[in-house]
């Protein structure tokens, strides 16, 4: 670990949590160079919802790097390009009816968020973005305007300008928030819109995660993402998605808004479109929307990482079939009833979630961390979030064996009912 203290950057975060290193990974486990092996619930926190090292993707990279493949493009066209288009095309938009254009600016998600804020504004010409409360979209400075967690925010040294924060609409009133959530706050925000002495301006867009990963596995409702949307259109603000961490097949369907009838003018995805942990991020954008952008005007050096598109590909065709999504809908009713049983047994314990994606709120981030450090010392991976970083959450591959899951959730519910027992 020598190196590692000296040389790397106090900045580093993940590693404090595992404090090993790690030296192989296959699907849910990875093994750090001692020999241990660790079910991994956090999977590259929704990177690798394919697991570590797919062997379909392995393939086809190394058969792609051994004819010489082009590896980086910029945005020049390319045949692993144009397969991976194609796919997503005839594979995500056409049956869905969808319209939308791709758009690869850079290989994380930010990079997605801040050319989907550029061009709303240029499109509407407005300024303001409308952004919620615990949201997460990024560490740069346009991105994290729109981030609401105090801490990242106290880091970027300027003003975070031209955002403004509003209650988010949780499917479940979470136990203490007293934030107003719900219907009735896009009721008042209608009025203010549509009052010209509110002194409140119409944002260009409405920026939104469904489930907010980060901010503790907050689900919106469907009737409240339906409404933001009909307010959208109403003022003539864009909606944007932020599906960065929760699409790909995490709820149980590509998007994790399929089943919420909305229409999004802009959706952001990276993390697991990647397929095997090579970053890529991808804009979806109506055609009417896209064509505000001038050729050039936005760009990115890594904006065509080929081998992203090869892997990307394959992840592609999980999705021609119902197969893995099958799958996904049977281990998270595993997921749920593990995680219900624990709630039911501590009245202090909250289960929240969607599909492969479940937060357990225990209400106090002392002894969220507890549970993720003891959780470490036996063999598993998870990664605690929310205020106070309160809410354990589970994220696994989707391809995670049924065996190791069970594992996985066994550690879980046994470390954290001991630590609630003892701090009852």
């Amino acid at each position: 670990m020598t190196v590692f203290d000296e040389r790397e950057s106090d900045i580093r975060a993940y590693c404090r949590v595992y404090p090993v290193v790690f030296d192989t990974a296959s699907n849910a486990r990875q093994t750090d160079e001692n020999g241990k092996e660790y079910i991994d619930f956090f999977a590259g926190a929704g990177v690798l919802n394919f697991g570590h090292n797919n062997e379909r993707m392995k393939t086809a990279v190394i058969e792609y790097i051994q004819n010489n493949g082009v590896t980086h493009s910029l945005d020049m066209h390319t045949t692993a390009k144009r397969r991976y288009m194609e796919r997503f095309v005839k594979t995500i938009l056409e049956p869905r009816g969808m319209t939308h254009k791709l758009q690869f600016m850079g290989p994380t998600g930010t990079n997605a968020v801040e050319a989907a804020l550029k061009l709303a504004r240029r499109a509407t010409g407005r300024r303001e973005i409308a952004a919620f409360t615990h949201g997460f979209h990024g560490m740069t400075l346009g991105a994290l305007s729109c981030t609401a967690n105090e801490y990242f925010r106290g880091a970027a040294g300027v003003p975070l300008e031209h955002v403004r924060h509003y209650p988010f609409g949780c499917k479940t009133r979470c136990a203490d928030c007293n934030l107003g959530c719900g219907q009735t706050s896009l009721e008042h925000l209608r009025a203010l819109y549509l009052d010209t002495s509110s002194g409140v301006d119409a944002p260009a867009a409405f920026l939104v995660e469904t489930i907010q990963a980060e901010g503790g596995v907050k689900v919106a409702s469907v009737e409240w993402l339906q409404a933001l949307q009909a307010l959208a259109r109403e003022i003539g603000a864009l909606l944007i998605v932020d599906d960065i961490q929760v699409g790909c097949g995490r709820t149980g369907s590509f998007f994790s808004f399929d089943d919420c009838g909305i229409d999004p003018d802009i959706i952001c995805l990276a993390k697991g479109i990647g397929g095997m942990g090579t970053p890529m991020a991808l804009n979806l954008v109506k055609p009417e929307f896209d064509q505000h952008w001038s050729p050039g005007e936005h760009t990115g050096t890594f904006r065509g990482q080929n081998l992203s598109f090869v892997a990307g590909a394959e992840a592609l065709s999980y999705f021609e079939d119902s197969s893995l999504m099958n799958e996904v809908t049977s281990k998270a009713e595993v997921m749920s009833q593990a995680l219900a049983s624990l709630a039911k047994t501590h009245s202090a314990v909250e289960v929240r979630g969607k599909g492969m994606i479940l937060g357990l709120d225990v209400g106090n981030g002392a002894h969220a961390k507890t549970i993720v450090d003891r959780c470490f010392q036996q063999g598993l991976l998870v990664a605690s979030c929310g205020t106070g970083g309160r809410v354990v959450k589970l994220i696994p591959p989707l391809t995670i064996p049924d065996e190791d899951l069970r594992q996985g959730l066994d550690i879980l519910c046994s470390v954290a009912g001991d630590v609630l027992e003892a701090a009852a």
